[in-house]
């Protein structure tokens, strides 16, 4: 490689105080130093990324910039070895796609402890149907197991269930035989959820705004990918001893709450970070859902679009439109 080579990327200028995507044509002298250079044949589309596109400071300060906090390809450079040159790598979280340079481009530049080596039954396509939401969803679920979580304790609550991280939890928890219940504010999801494993699939309401600070237990454990009050309400209704994993923000990072659930219920709240764990803790999600976690039905059902159907996708993410898992095929 040579850095005069040319490749594409759907870049995000600030024009005026708006930002508008496009995509651009940039060489490899436009990327930023790192140790490793990846070929990205596949990305795959986040909230964050939408937030990013949009200008939101708390995310890329600077701009022009390539959004895209998923990537995976090949090595094509490697100044330190590992990863080698013609292996394939997922990289997820760290900085990529917020103020380095992401997914959405033909080529990444990063450090070398940012790679994870792709499963061996696995291709980059599949590794992106999965994602950062993928990869956030399993480690919520294993969050809830290493808490004791267990089918027969009883229902089991994902809020935001039609989003990417919601819907590959819903079908992970079901295929590990839990009685799925899915909270979602798309009404006409509920028969994709239920296909996914939901055994009950109920509208946002469910945890509606309510002034009693305590509720009838409903749930054994949850979790939460929307955060904001649906959250306060959730943790009124699980049973005593029972967890919330949370990880979402869609609805706030506010959270208003007493400390009565957990001093009259033992109830615990676990946050879930997928951005700076160590490498391993996310080599070992991928190794499961290329294993016994595989979820087959949220592979299939991913949406395959192109660098031109990105902005489209991602004001859907921003309007509360979006629905499972999109991946951006460079090759589309």
């Amino acid at each position: 490689m040579t850095s005069d080579t040319q490749f594409k990327a759907w870049r995000v200028e600030e024009q005026d105080g708006s930002h508008k995507g496009a995509e651009q044509t940039l060489g490899l002298n436009d990327l930023p130093a790192g140790e490793v250079l990846i070929k990205v044949s596949h990305s795959s589309l986040n909230y964050k990324d939408a937030l990013s596109a949009s200008g939101n400071k708390g995310v890329t300060r600077s701009f022009p910039h390539t959004p895209g906090i998923d990537a995976a390809g090949e090595v094509v450079e490697s100044a330190t070895g590992t990863p080698a040159v013609g292996s394939q790598v997922i990289v997820t979280g760290y900085d990529l796609g917020m103020d380095t340079d992401g997914g959405f481009g033909e080529y990444i530049r990063v450090p070398s402890a940012w790679c994870v080596a792709m499963p061996a039954n696995w291709d980059a396509s599949t590794a992106m149907t999965y994602g950062t939401a993928g990869l956030t969803a399993g480690l919520c679920v294993q969050k809830l197991l290493t808490m004791g979580a267990r089918p027969e304790q009883g229902n089991v609550a994902v809020s935001g269930a039609s989003g990417a991280v919601g819907s590959v939890a819903v079908e992970l928890l079901a295929k590990l035989g839990f009685h799925v219940v899915a909270i979602s504010g798309k009404a006409d999801h509920a028969d994709a959820l239920k296909a996914l494993g939901a055994v009950e699939v109920v509208g946002r309401d469910t945890l509606a705004d309510e002034k009693k600070p305590m509720l009838k237990p409903a749930f054994a454990n949850a979790v939460d990918t929307v955060g904001g009050s649906p959250l306060a309400e959730l943790l009124k209704q699980i049973q005593p001893g029972g967890s919330v994993a949370c990880c979402g923000l869609v609805a706030g990072p506010q959270l208003q709450t007493t400390v009565l659930p957990f001093i009259l219920r033992g109830v615990n709240l676990l946050g879930v970070d997928s951005v700076e764990i160590p490498l391993v803790e996310k080599e070992a999600v991928w190794k499961k859902f290329s294993g016994d976690w595989k979820c087959s039905k949220a592979e299939a059902s991913a949406k395959q679009i192109g660098r031109a159907d990105l902005d489209g996708a991602l004001q859907a993410f921003l309007k509360g439109e979006s629905a499972g898992k999109i991946v951006l095929d460079h090759a589309i």
